[in-house]
C-alpha cells in the first residue's frame, strides 16, 4: 500500500513553485513538468536523508497535488 505525500503547487510571476504539506520539501521549476519531477527528486532525497522519517514513508511515494485549473469554459 502506498501513502500520499500532499503538495501544493503554484505559479508565481516566472516559475512553478512546490511545497509539501506532511514533509520539509520546496522546490520550482520553469514548466509543470520539470516542478513535478523536481518535487518527486527533492522528497526523495529529504526521505534519504532522514532515517527516522524514511522508516515512516515510503521511498516511492506517490504525489497527490490540488491544481487551480482558473476559468474554465463549458
Amino acid at each position: 500500500m502506498r501513502k500520499m505525500i500532499k503538495a501544493e503547487i503554484y505559479h508565481d510571476e516566472e516559475y512553478y513553485c512546490a511545497r509539501c504539506l506532511d514533509v520539509d520539501v520546496f522546490t520550482q521549476g520553469k514548466t509543470l513538468d520539470q516542478v513535478v519531477a523536481n518535487l518527486k527528486e527533492a522528497i526523495e532525497l529529504h526521505l534519504s536523508d532522514d532515517g527516522e522519517r524514511a522508516n515512516t514513508l515510503p521511498l516511492n511515494p506517490s504525489l497527490f497535488t490540488f491544481m487551480d485549473l482558473g476559468e474554465l469554459n463549458v
